[in-house]
């Protein structure tokens, strides 16, 4: 059908209003209407213990709530969910090409699109293909298996841009890197989706994979988008670029970016923010004050500034999060009972009908909590944030009260130093290669686990580091004093202006304005400044292209790799990565240096004053290990700490799923 699609457009393109030979689409007997990746004899309602339909909420309709006023999901509005019965994987005819355009369903909406039941068979039956992947990507995996076969010559598909996404993009490194190996003979990663009649509104990759026969018969074609604009009926007029090399699992040339390990010196150090999961967690500072707020003793630990990406790209909303965090249900209750009302009104109603047990039990709590993300703060004043999806990569440091949404990348450090180097040129660069991009606007992504986790930082001398750490500083401090200035700034402002100051572009009237209000030459210079020193710390020359830095930063990667087999690791964090005594650059796995490290006494903690604080010091504590521990073993590490309330604390953990209980009174993180 993709074909036939193919020539019509072919055919009225070159010739006009020329009506082609009828019939159409001739009659092979090759057509089958049917699911391309999951079979099955038949679906059937589920049906309970008592012999009635099982039936969940219709996920759209909702309903005034008495009290509130709000919307809250219709408890009326119910449909009937569905078993598969004898669901497999679906075969395809044989053919010698495939090619197809598959439905642009993300992992996340799968469910909402396609039915719990079939989601779940779906995943169950392909469990070979990650549940983060998109729909797409069950169909590329099993061309790219026929192709590795000898079953399939060649396939094309086209899919959304997010390909080149992690999530994704596992599924397409795995057969680009298997034993017998797919090699992609061409490819565009970006390109704007013509057919918007429908609403989509996407930006598209186009792939074909090959079997690579011999070694070294990899070349493939790799077009790329020059330039784009309207073309009236037509869609978008495109320009394009072509080039030959070796194709990635990102889609890229040149240095395999997309190759790269992760490295044990950056490890638990990047987070995502927490993800709310109900509406009604996020309030006014006025409906902070009506719940007590500056007047209940300890709740100024739970209503606490909240931040998401469009907070640090434009204006800032103002509002603030409610955070139960280590508390349980009986405890906001008697503590905080006008918090527990505003919750169970506005929270609980939309969490009832959530399809997740854990958002449902446990209906105060944010839906994501990210404990790691709080382990990693604890004891920090401030840490490194980003946003997840931006025009501009910008690296700012954030209040520890700050509690980051998950649009938001936080990095616990509090080093400005660290600031410094992501912010540079060498970094921007290697998180541009490795991130991908997203959406319509086709923004830049950052995924900690490659932008970060992948990422050398230099071994440079202290006093590179005194100038890096300076820099970062005054860079932070002057877009921060600009913006308190002038309250109308946005970082997305500042930062086209100084891109137009790097291209020598004419500045329009109004960003002549956002240039003396954030002194962006000023901001120009801080950052040229900042590359040069980062240059300079890696021993690199400034002049470097950008395909050069991501070659040197690939070898370094693989350098930095082999030096951690053989227990060298630059910890960025070491007090934090590697709390049992190991300093930055220092060998952690020798025996001898281990028990060194094991006997030498240790100072105790500070005892957190407040709960939730102490939830976090405990959990941190009993990650420390890689052994049961019991309340005594952790109370030993903190100053006149009472053992009783460890083993409450570490019993609270273990209902939260948080900590592992074995044995008697024994826990694991």
């Amino acid at each position: 059908m993709v074909l036939w699609i193919g020539y019509l457009q072919w055919h009225f393109r070159t010739r006009g209003n020329v009506m082609p030979p009828e019939p159409v689409i001739k009659k092979f007997c090759n057509i089958e209407c049917r699911d391309a990746v999951l079979a099955y004899d038949r679906k059937e309602p589920l049906i309970d213990e008592n012999g009635n339909p099982v039936t969940i909420w219709d996920g759209r309709t909702t309903k005034p709530h008495p009290v509130t006023g709000e919307q809250v999901p219709d408890e009326m509005a119910r449909i009937a969910l569905y078993g598969y019965v004898n669901p497999r994987k679906a075969e395809w005819p044989e053919a010698d090409f495939v090619v197809g355009n598959p439905p642009f369903i993300g992992a996340k909406s799968m469910r909402a699109a396609l039915g719990d039941g079939y989601t779940e068979a779906l995943r169950r039956e392909w469990n070979d293909v990650p549940d983060s992947s998109d729909f797409v990507m069950y169909w590329w995996h099993h061309a790219a298996g026929l192709v590795r076969q000898g079953r399939v010559r060649r396939f094309g598909f086209i899919t959304t841009n997010s390909l080149t996404q992690v999530f994704n993009r596992n599924v397409v490194q795995n057969h680009l890197a298997a034993k017998q190996p797919l090699s992609l003979a061409f490819a565009i990663p970006d390109h704007p989706w013509v057919d918007s009649a429908d609403g989509a509104a996407v930006r598209i990759a186009m792939t074909v994979g090959r079997l690579a026969v011999n070694v070294g018969d990899d070349e493939g074609v790799l077009t790329t988008l020059t330039a784009e604009s309207e073309g009236g009926s037509e869609g978008v007029a495109v320009e394009l670029a072509t080039r030959r090399g070796t194709l990635h699992s990102d889609l890229k040339l040149g240095a395999n970016v997309a190759g790269a390990g992760t490295l044990r010196s950056n490890a638990d150090i990047g987070n995502r923010g927490i993800q709310t999961i109900g509406t009604g967690f996020v309030i006014t500072p006025d409906a902070a004050q009506r719940l007590g707020f500056g007047r209940i003793p300890g709740l100024e630990a739970h209503i606490r500034p909240y931040l998401n990406g469009r907070d640090l790209t434009s204006t800032p909303r103002g509002v603030l999060v409610i955070d139960l965090f280590g508390l349980g249900v009986e405890e906001v209750r008697s503590r905080f009972p006008e918090v527990y009302q505003w919750v169970h009104e506005r929270v609980k109603p939309e969490r009832d009908y959530n399809a997740r047990q854990s958002y449902r039990e446990n209906w105060w709590l944010l839906g994501e909590n990210q404990p790691r993300m709080r382990e990693s703060l604890f004891g920090l004043n401030r840490f490194i944030a980003t946003v997840l999806t931006a025009k501009h990569r910008v690296f700012s440091f954030l209040d520890v009260s700050v509690l980051p949404d998950q649009t938001l990348v936080c990095f616990a450090s509090e080093d400005p130093y660290h600031l410094g180097v992501l912010s540079s040129r060498i970094h921007i660069t290697w998180a541009l290669a490795a991130g991908g991009r997203l959406g319509v606007g086709n923004d830049p992504r950052y995924n900690k686990s490659r932008c970060f986790e992948t990422f050398p930082f230099p071994a440079c001398e202290e006093e590179q580091k005194f100038q890096i750490r300076t820099l970062g500083e005054t860079l932070d401090a002057h877009r921060k004093r600009q913006k308190s200035f002038y309250p109308d700034l946005t970082m997305t402002g500042i930062y086209n202006v100084l891109e137009k100051l790097r291209t020598g572009e004419t500045l329009s009237s109004k960003e002549r304005e956002i240039h003396e209000k954030g002194l962006v030459s000023v901001l120009k210079q801080l950052h040229d400044d900042l590359d040069a020193a980062v240059f300079a710390a890696y021993g690199w020359p400034a002049t470097l292209s950008d395909e050069e830095i991501l070659e040197r930063l690939v070898t370094l990667n693989r350098e930095r790799a082999r030096e951690e087999e053989q227990g060298l690791v630059r910890w960025l964090r070491p007090e934090f990565q590697a709390p049992h005594g190991a300093a930055p650059g220092v060998q952690v796995e020798m025996g001898m240096e281990e028990e060194a490290a094991e006997t030498a006494p240790k100072a105790k903690h500070p005892r957190p004053k407040n709960l939730p604080e102490q939830v976090l010091a405990i959990r941190a504590a009993l990650a420390a290990y890689d052994r049961p521990v019991t309340a005594k073993d952790l109370a030993k590490g903190f100053e006149r700490a009472r053992v009783d309330k460890v083993l409450e604390l570490l019993e609270t953990l273990a209902s939260l799923g948080q900590a592992g209980e074995v044995g008697e009174e024994s826990f694991v993180a």
